[in-house]
């Protein structure tokens, strides 16, 4: 199966709370060289999808910092990225640019199979992001009629969640959020600065055989507890594993679920 717009099975989201922000990422580091190991061991290249953020970053330098590392073999890891802010090569406050300092620059990992979403170099986001859907299609032996919407089948693809219930760089009541007839789109006008991103769609985002949405501070805790409603609209509650839906949270982020 190669179509991002494929349904995906109906899994409840399973929550686990920890202590603070500094038990969250550890945990979460664990659970992550876990489930690469557990990728690797039928032979296969692990596919992973990264975020940013504060927590992520933490995470990131965790699982770097860890001796249950060396169990991986990190050049049989595929890396993507959720999405990412549309800024130059380099800059600091791109994802990427955060995964590579705090985990992939202290790995033996394969360059070619670390997939950055396009930096700004002149050309335009749409063109980005059609870009990157190129990179996921030829990723895979794409039998869909539209390549577009062929993305590989991820192994672990980690999430932030906004104070906004946005996730990935899709923003409440934006038009990206309802698109599935392709796997990446650009992002104007963001409420959350740099203006301009790149995502995933959430099609392209439920191609993943467990997401894990990785949160914690008290500023989350609304929008946490409104995406776990059943009738949420919000944008963190679209994506849903095919095996497995984690909520990895602290206490804070936790505090208002019902």
């Amino acid at each position: 199966m190669t179509d991002a717009s494929a349904p995906s099975r109906v899994v409840d989201p399973e929550l686990l709370i920890h202590r603070d922000a500094t038990a969250l990422a550890h945990a979460v580091a664990a659970r992550f060289i876990t489930a690469l190991v557990d990728a690797q061991s039928n032979g296969r290249v692990a596919q992973v999808v990264l975020t940013g953020g504060r927590v992520a970053a933490a995470v990131y330098r965790s699982v770097a910092e860890s001796p249950a590392g060396a169990s991986i073999d990190w050049q049989r890891v595929e890396f993507w990225w959720g999405d990412e802010r549309f800024l130059p090569p380099g800059d600091p406050e791109r994802n990427e640019t955060q995964a590579r300092d705090a985990l992939l620059a202290h790995m033996d990992v394969d360059p070619a199979r670390v997939h950055p979403m396009p930096a700004d170099t002149g050309q335009s986001p749409e063109a980005a992001a059609e870009a990157y859907a190129s990179e996921l299609a030829a990723a895979i032996s794409a039998l869909s009629d539209d390549k577009r919407r062929a993305v590989p089948a991820f192994d672990v693809l980690m999430l932030g969640v906004g104070p906004d219930g946005h996730v990935a760089s899709l923003f409440p009541g934006y038009p990206q959020v309802a698109v599935t007839d392709v796997a990446a789109v650009a992002v104007h006008d963001s409420p959350k600065p740099p203006p301009t991103r790149i995502s995933l769609t959430v099609p392209a985002l439920n191609r993943s055989r467990e997401v894990w949405f990785v949160v914690s501070g008290e500023d989350k805790a609304a929008a946490v507890a409104g995406a776990l409603k059943e009738t949420s609209t919000l944008p963190a509650s679209a994506p849903k594993g095919r095996n497995r839906t984690l909520w990895l949270l602290d206490e804070a982020a936790a505090s208002q679920i019902e």
